[in-house]
């Protein structure tokens, strides 16, 4: 199994967001993980589309933007012309879950759907063939710094089985990325659940040193 790190931007320095950006593409990351918030889905605002054109030309590692945002579609354009290279989503912010990962894909970007700890894997039962990657949250949207959620492990044992399921059938390469709580000390049994890409957000920006960190990461996932 492939394993991606996604250092998440939203523990970063924003006065310096470029720069931080560039740092944890230098340290390893596989990934940069862009969350967008709108007050109104979950209880916090962060950024949007302009500041995700302002940071793509800073690195070359795909941009993994998080839409925790309703109503969803009119966001993704604009985000795929700032430069996403993926796009998730809550399927409890869009009217029709089958559009909007049409829509994403119309635009050019790999389609993800996000589950909260309480959202049911029946989510799944009629999208996980037309998705690229199911980003499980293990922390409630909202906030960065938050304790990982302990009881999401067996969830993503269950969604592994779905997505190697649909793999052995249609040879497509699924993602299976977990969002919330993740360091050093845990990333290894999320691994073991089934997990293969890891957001990490103040593990990493509130680190001393982001290529320890990362590599630290790395170790612990080699010995699986």
């Amino acid at each position: 199994m492939t394993f991606r790190i996604a250092p998440s931007i939203l523990s970063a320095d924003f006065a310096r967001l470029g720069e931080e950006v560039r740092a944890v593409a230098s340290a390893g990351a596989d990934l940069i993980h862009f969350d967008v918030m709108d007050n109104h889905y979950v209880p916090n605002l962060s950024v949007g589309p302009l500041v995700c054109a302002a940071l793509k030309p800073h690195v070359k590692l795909p941009l993994d933007v998080h839409l925790m945002v309703r109503p969803v579609d009119r966001l993704i354009p604009d985000f795929a012309k700032a430069g996403a290279g993926i796009i998730s989503f809550h399927p409890e912010a869009s009217e029709h879950v089958d559009r909007t990962i049409a829509l994403i894909k119309e635009n050019g970007c790999k389609a993800g759907l996000v589950l909260n700890p309480a959202s049911p894997l029946s989510f799944l039962d009629h999208t996980l063939d037309k998705l690229d990657l199911v980003l499980l949250m293990s922390v409630n949207p909202g906030f960065g710094g938050q304790q990982f959620i302990r009881s999401v492990l067996p969830k993503i044992s269950a969604v592994r089985k779905r997505i190697d399921a649909v793999t052995k059938m249609s040879g497509r390469e699924i993602w299976l990325e977990v969002d919330g709580g993740i360091k050093t000390d845990n990333i290894a049994e999320v691994a073991r659940a089934g997990a293969d890409t890891f957001v990490a957000g103040s593990a990493i920006f509130g680190s001393k040193d982001y290529a320890a960190t990362i590599q630290q990461m790395r170790e612990k996932l080699a010995v699986l």
